[in-house]
């Protein structure tokens, strides 16, 4: 401490006005140091009942980021004022976050039913609080309170009013209070800006935006306007708009902001304009970390991971310090291109500048370790985080769902639901997702309940989604209600309820809807022709299966990839074509790995094609396959060929090569109730009642043909199995 601040702040008889003069400059200097100097001062002075001085140590606090001990503070106070309350709630309310907001809404309720009068200041802390909230509840009597004490004209009420409302969402009522706002200032018009671009309402905020150039001074900062309506500009067809504006920028001098200079770089990003965004990037003489993120960001969302990953390692070499949204643009490119390890240097790097409670950054890094499968250090994650908002929920839920966990997916919604996150349709596409692959109908009811509750349209993602999981539980009428009334049919849309008539055995009905869908004009996509030659496959329509294979690519430029090669084998094996199927997979220019001889050697034990199978087989174990189907079905070929030194050669080879055989389960809902059954288990409270129904089903099957298994035993070496 300097000598003469010991002076000044410990001597015994500082008089108060001393006091709140000192407090005040340590507030807005947030020096805390010296004003816990201060308050010792004002406690041996024995003046810290005085309500000034404690207005002034609660004001203190607050702005130095100490609110418990702000709080404690003003709750000491016998004679509280208004100061004293608006000096608690602009703390709490600058503060931010969900607890620091609700806190604010408590204080305000408090506040009214002490009657205590709130002024100006209080009403712009409610009304900002509101906004990180995302409701008007409480705003809306704010607003009535505005009406009532006759504040309206306030700049500054009238603008954190404004806020709220576009901030919420409330975007027409937003409009009603800047239409009769007597005074504007850039700040107002740039909210107002913002409001219908965050709703993706570009022509209103166009509009808004060619009001303002016509009623601005000359000497008004604009900078901050321009950056609004910059960021309305998210889609390819507002590139020429974009361009316009940033005309008007150099032409107003405003280039010199380095804030819209960012901006550009951004709108130039989303407008999938690369070029033109790595032009004023390269262009800008002050660059700072948002630049470089904006950049970074771009090269992400543009599908140019690899370039944003190297140009963060510009950024890093440069020895530019990143900031969180820098961080979460690098992540999501390592998410895109499976960039695990680097993925985990930046988690290092993240924990290193501080970023480790960051909600933005978490939900990223949570979302890439998602991706990659790495589902443990993605709940570490998401864990560590109390307050969760629903994108980090959706990353999660997702995360898991595609990682083939539903039953967690599942267990996570009912938490995010408990805890009152409201979900977006990224999440409800996601949960449907699980529910298909869980083929619980009664469950997929009910999630389709909450997306009408929620609001959700059947529009893309939500109706395909829905489509997909009544398709996939069974349900193809009410499947193929919700396609009906789907608006707008796009090609997923399109593609569930093909794939949906073709696995459940309506191949032809799948085929007429593809024809359907070509006639009105939707360009298929690879998936469709998975699904229509799945149909074909299904039917035993080999010719014309051959016709849309060969079409794919002479008639719509589609390559075919592996899925529709493993479609055509399965077509031609079902058809009982084996040997035209081997020559297929031989003249094959793709690599398919193991696929397509695993597709043979199954058609091969169905059509009791021994000698084919046992090629197929040892093509699979040539490959190194770690599948135990492909040894079992390769032994069962060779006992019946009675080729039993190759038997035990198989069953060797499946032990050196640590093959374990695969547990079968299965699933069923009955009254609301999920039964499991795992292939060895006794554990199920039925057990009895079960085995004695298959005992009981077991000689009328055995009468009529079938082979029947009593016991939950694998099959094991020198085991006989029936290929037929």
């Amino acid at each position: 401490m300097h000598p003469s601040t010991s002076q000044t702040e410990l001597n015994p008889v500082t008089p108060t006005s001393t006091f709140l003069h000192q407090l005040t400059r340590h507030s807005q200097q947030r020096n805390l140091k010296a004003g816990r100097a201060v308050h010792a001062q004002i406690i041996r002075a024995g003046a810290s009942t005085c309500t000034k001085h404690a207005n002034g140590l609660v004001n203190l606090y607050a702005k130095c980021g100490h609110l418990p001990k702000a709080h404690s503070i003003f709750s000491s106070i016998i004679s509280k004022d208004v100061v004293s309350w608006n000096s608690l709630i602009t703390g709490y309310s600058q503060h931010g976050g969900l607890s620091s907001s609700r806190t604010v809404m408590q204080l305000f309720q408090e506040m009214r039913s002490q009657d205590v009068l709130p002024n100006a200041y209080t009403l712009a802390g409610i009304f900002k609080a509101e906004s990180s909230l995302g409701s008007c509840t409480v705003g809306r009597q704010a607003h009535a309170l505005v009406v009532k004490m006759s504040s309206f004209g306030d700049i500054y009420v009238d603008t954190s009013m404004l806020g709220m409302y576009c901030k919420a969402g409330f975007v027409e009522d937003g409009l009603k209070v800047f239409a009769f706002m007597p005074e504007r200032n850039t700040y107002t018009w740039s909210t107002m800006v913002s409001g219908f671009a965050t709703r993706g309402r570009v022509d209103e905020a166009i509009k808004v935006f060619n009001l303002f150039l016509r009623e601005k001074d000359e000497e008004s900062d604009s900078d901050y306007v321009f950056t609004a309506v910059l960021s309305s500009l998210a889609a390819t067809e507002y590139v020429g708009l974009g361009r316009q504006i940033h005309s008007l920028t150099v032409k107003n001098g405003l280039l010199v902001f380095v804030a819209l200079s960012n901006a550009l770089v951004t709108m130039y990003s989303k407008c999938e304009s690369l070029n033109e965004a790595c032009k004023m990037f390269d262009s800008s003489d002050d660059r700072n970390s948002i630049t470089w993120s904006a950049m970074v960001t771009g090269y992400s969302q543009n599908g140019e991971s690899l370039e944003a990953v190297k140009l963060f390692s510009r950024m890093f070499s440069a020895g530019i310090k990143p900031s969180e949204y820098t961080i979460v643009g690098v992540l999501n490119a390592c998410s895109d291109i499976c960039y695990v390890e680097e993925g985990k240097q930046l988690h290092s790097f993240l924990l290193k500048l501080g970023f480790e409670n960051h909600l933005f950054a978490t939900t990223a890094l949570v979302d890439m370790y998602a991706k990659a499968g790495c589902l443990e250090d993605a709940r570490k994650g998401f864990n560590c985080l109390q307050e969760r908002d629903v994108a980090l929920w959706t990353s999660i839920i997702s995360g898991y769902v595609q990682n083939s966990d539903n039953e967690e997916a599942m267990i996570l919604y009912c938490g995010m639901k408990s805890e009152g996150i409201i979900p977006n349709e990224p999440t409800m596409a996601s949960v449907l997702k699980a529910c298909s692959s869980l083929a619980t109908l009664e469950l997929g009811k009910q999630v389709h309940g909450h997306t009408i509750k929620h609001g959700f349209s059947l529009e893309v993602p939500i109706g395909s989604a829905l489509s997909t999981m009544y398709s996939k539980c069974g349900s193809l009428e009410d499947g193929s209600l919700v396609f009906q009334r789907t608006p707008y049919k796009d090609v997923v849309s399109w593609n569930a309820m093909i794939s949906g008539l073709s696995h459940n055995g309506r191949g032809d009905e799948a085929l007429e809807l593809f024809e359907e869908m070509l006639a009105v004009g939707t360009e298929p996509d690879d998936v469709t022709f998975v699904n229509v030659i799945s149909a074909c496959s299904h039917k035993g329509f080999v010719e014309r299966g051959w016709s849309y294979f060969n079409n794919m690519s002479d008639q719509f430029g589609i390559v075919p990839k592996v899925d529709h090669y493993a479609c055509m084998v399965d077509l031609l094996s079902r058809a009982g074509q084996l040997k035209e199927a081997k020559e297929f997979i031989e003249s094959a220019g793709i690599d398919h790995g193991l696929c397509l001889w695993r597709i043979l050697l199954s058609a091969c034990k169905n059509h009791g094609s021994c000698e084919l199978g046992a090629y197929a087989g040892e093509k699979l174990i040539a490959l190194g396959s770690r599948e135990s189907s492909t040894y079992v079905l390769l032994a069962s070929i060779y006992t019946v060929l009675g080729r039993m030194r190759d038997v035990e050669r198989v069953w060797g080879l499946m032990r050196a090569n640590g093959v374990s055989k695969d547990v079968g389960c299965s699933w069923i809902t009955l009254e609301k109730q999920c039964h499991t059954f795992v292939v060895g288990d006794t554990m199920h409270y039925r057990i009895e009642e079960i085995k004695d129904l298959v005992r009981l089903v077991s000689r009328p099957m055995m009468e009529e043909g079938f082979t029947t298994v009593l016991d939950s035993s694998h099959v094991e070496e020198g085991t006989q199995l029936v290929l037929s």
